[in-house]
């Protein structure tokens, strides 16, 4: 049996992340924070990284309920990951759940892992300072993926 879900109450200025369920996007989040509550579990927000098509400011969007979550906590990342590790890269500015596939390489003065991206078939080098830890969002709670 299931526990139950925690229903979490978001208000205007409540920093959250953003499903992308847009092709070529799934898989990705977003940080954005809540600029109106409105009817039927829906909430105008307002991207942090993503511009207008004008490229004038900051993207607004109208979005359900099921695309939002919480910011996941701030931990420090461990000294190293480990192979398959889940993770999160910060790319195209938003986070993307990937895997680790190589161990640590340093490359130029930085040290960078190999991660590969199941949504979008690819492995691509990041240095750590792009990559943090995954959390998955499950039943109202935040899960720290080992």
């Amino acid at each position: 049996m299931r526990p139950p879900m925690k229903r979490v109450n978001y208000n205007i200025g409540d920093k959250v992340e953003v499903c992308s369920r847009e092709q070529g996007f799934v898989g990705s989040y977003y940080k954005a924070t809540i600029v109106s509550c409105l009817q039927n579990e829906k909430f105008m927000i307002r991207y942090e990284n993503l511009l207008s098509d004008d490229e004038s400011g900051p993207l607004n969007e109208t979005i359900h309920r099921r695309e939002l979550r919480p910011l996941p906590p701030r931990v420090r990342n461990p000294p190293e990951f480990h192979l398959k590790q889940k993770v999160d890269v910060f790319d195209n500015d938003g986070w993307w759940l990937g895997e680790i596939t190589s161990e640590k390489t340093l490359y130029e003065d930085y040290y960078y892992y190999k991660v590969y991206f199941n949504t979008t078939d690819q492995m691509i080098y990041y240095p750590c300072d792009q990559i943090r830890g995954h959390h998955e969002w499950i039943y109202g709670e935040w899960i720290l993926e080992k």
